[in-house]
């Protein structure tokens, strides 16, 4: 048994997800028990200044330093406050990511996440592995998205095509067809698909900001967005953005569906006078229409049930929101699960994956699909950070 904390920031930067999971056996026979979690905040300030940096705001290799060195310390106290008096024997941090832009042929991908993995290990004393996102791009891959195959042996079922639907600030899907062995499966991993389905939280939060001056950063349980109507002239226009009807493998961030793109947003709904509540149910909807048009586009069977994970699973309206849209498409109910349903803290989840990234690599085991991220092999995922002096 391996006790190891999973440490990650998406691209909301709305804090750090840190989970505490003991890990037993390698794939097929995979068990990992959950012990503790908790969300770190980003200081204030610190987090201006990354949300600035995936703005495409302009830094000097000082101040990247600078700024590189303090998330890593900020990583390093999530850490530590998660830990308390438990040894832990292994980190995996996937970091903040500040760019990711996919592979343009013949040019590989480029994905960069800050928080150094040596920094945490010498402030925690802690063996740290990070930067994952690596060594698939360097085997041709989008680099993204990493956790289908986590989903795969904690989420596969023998009965039920499924789909682990992420809502981060972006959404990422992984598809799992039925597995035909015991329940820790791996038998069908060749049929699986994933990919980032487009915006997930990210604009909705910055709609969020805007219209609140910065006094609030999200649209709790989507109480706001549930007031107001959606603009279907107004989403059938930005439903015509050429990410939705891409096939997959594909992968997105801040630099496609951040502030630039926000801003496109608020100009195209000048004309139709929006109220702060028709906008925020109509960014909602974007959500909502991007999962669903890369189901009926992209999946080979209709999901017999989706488990949500993210922020974007404790939104009452978001969810409403996609059971009725995907009931329409495919003509049937669809089961709308979390995966807390399926014993996978759906808060922590990405997290959780990490914290097994982070052990199969210690393992020497790949961590990719190349089915999902295009890849052309399964590659080793993360560099080990192992600390030399003891805890600074």
């Amino acid at each position: 048994m391996t006790r190891v904390i999973g440490l990650i920031s998406g691209t909301s930067v709305d804090g750090i997800d840190a989970a505490m999971v003991d890990i037993t056996g390698t794939e097929s026979d995979l068990q990992v028990e959950w012990i503790a979690g908790t969300t770190y905040p980003y200081p204030e300030p610190l987090r201006q200044k990354i949300l600035a940096v995936c703005a495409g705001n302009s830094l000097s290799m000082a101040e990247f330093a600078e700024l590189d060195d303090a998330i890593a310390q900020t990583f390093a106290d999530a850490a530590l406050t998660l830990q308390g008096d438990n040894p832990v024997e292994l980190i995996g941090s996937h970091g903040q990511t500040v760019y990711h832009r996919p592979p343009q042929t013949p040019q590989l991908g480029y994905s960069l996440q800050l928080g150094r993995g040596a920094v945490i290990a010498q402030l925690t004393g802690i063996p740290t592995i990070t930067n994952f996102r690596a060594g698939d791009i360097a085997a041709g891959g989008q680099g993204a998205p990493l956790v289908p195959k986590v989903d795969l042996y904690l989420l596969g079922d023998r009965h039920h095509y499924q789909c682990v639907q992420n809502i981060g600030g972006i959404g990422n899907v992984a598809f799992i067809p039925p597995q035909q062995n015991s329940p820790s499966m791996g038998s069908n991993s060749s049929q699986m698909l994933g990919w980032d389905t487009g915006p997930g939280n990210s604009l909705i939060d910055l709609a969020v900001e805007y219209l609140t001056n910065g006094e609030a950063t999200y649209d709790g349980d989507g109480a706001w967005a549930a007031q107001g109507l959606p603009c279907q002239a107004l989403l059938d226009h930005w439903l015509q953005h050429p990410f939705f009807h891409e096939p997959p493998p594909k992968s997105t961030g801040r630099e496609l569906f951040g502030w630039d793109y926000f801003r496109r947003c608020l100009s195209d709904a000048e004309p139709y006078s929006l109220s702060p509540e028709d906008l925020l149910a109509t960014l909602t909807e974007l959500t909502v229409e991007a999962i669903a048009i890369n189901y009926r586009s992209f999946l080979p069977v209709p999901p017999s049930r989706v488990l949500l994970c993210g922020g974007g699973s404790r939104n009452s309206y978001l969810k409403q929101r996609l059971q009725k849209r995907l009931q329409e498409i495919y003509g049937q109910s669809v089961a709308l699960l979390t995966t807390d349903d399926m014993g996978v803290n759906a808060d922590f989840k990405e997290a959780i994956a990490f914290a097994v990234l982070a052990y199969w690599r210690q393992q020497g085991i790949p961590g990719n699909l190349p089915e999902c991220t295009g890849a052309k092999v399964p590659a080793l995922l993360g560099e080990i950070h192992n600390p030399i002096l003891g805890k600074f």
